[in-house]
């Protein structure tokens, strides 16, 4: 069985993501979708509430398990049994980040690859901080994050600005 992990924050996950998760998924008998720890980020999310909103919105995808980890990702893969590492690229500027990344974890665990997917065109300039900063101003998330999410999304940001205010 061909198993792969597309790794991530997805805090919170995205219709870019989808479309990688989508494709991927079809490369793939099995696809993990695993929420990473980002030491460099603070979530809007708790990692529990970002695996939560994942699984609703990817149950339409048969192969595809969401999972947590905060261990290494080349750790992860083995004790999973993965071979594959799949990274939506947006822009150059993504890969030089995600070849040093790939680099990394070929290092620690030879028998891990990295597939890299462009992606599509309509999600190019689309990222999990735009969403946040455009639900921050009421802007309508509908085109830029799954349905099953938005009243999620959005309670959250009032949560957040009412501690803030």
């Amino acid at each position: 069985m061909s198993v792969a992990i597309y790794p991530g924050s997805f805090d919170p996950v995205t219709l870019g993501h989808l479309n990688i998760i989508k494709r991927a998924s079809a490369c793939f008998d099995k696809l993990i979708v695993c929420v990473m720890v980002n030491s460099n980020k603070h979530g809007m999310f708790t990692p529990d509430e970002r695996v939560d909103l994942l699984r609703r919105s990817t149950k339409r995808f048969p192969n595809v398990e969401v999972d947590f980890s905060n261990e290494l990702l080349a750790a992860y893969a083995r004790r999973r049994g993965a071979r594959v590492v799949v990274k939506g690229l947006r822009a150059v500027s993504d890969y030089e980040q995600e070849v040093q990344m790939a680099l990394i974890n070929r290092k620690l665990n030879p028998r891990l690859e990295t597939m890299f997917l462009a992606s599509s065109e309509k999600y190019t300039y689309l990222s999990s901080t735009i969403v946040k900063e455009m639900a921050r101003y009421g802007a309508d998330l509908a085109e830029f994050i799954p349905r099953e999410i938005v009243d999620d999304v959005n309670r959250r940001m009032g949560e957040m600005e009412r501690k803030e205010g």
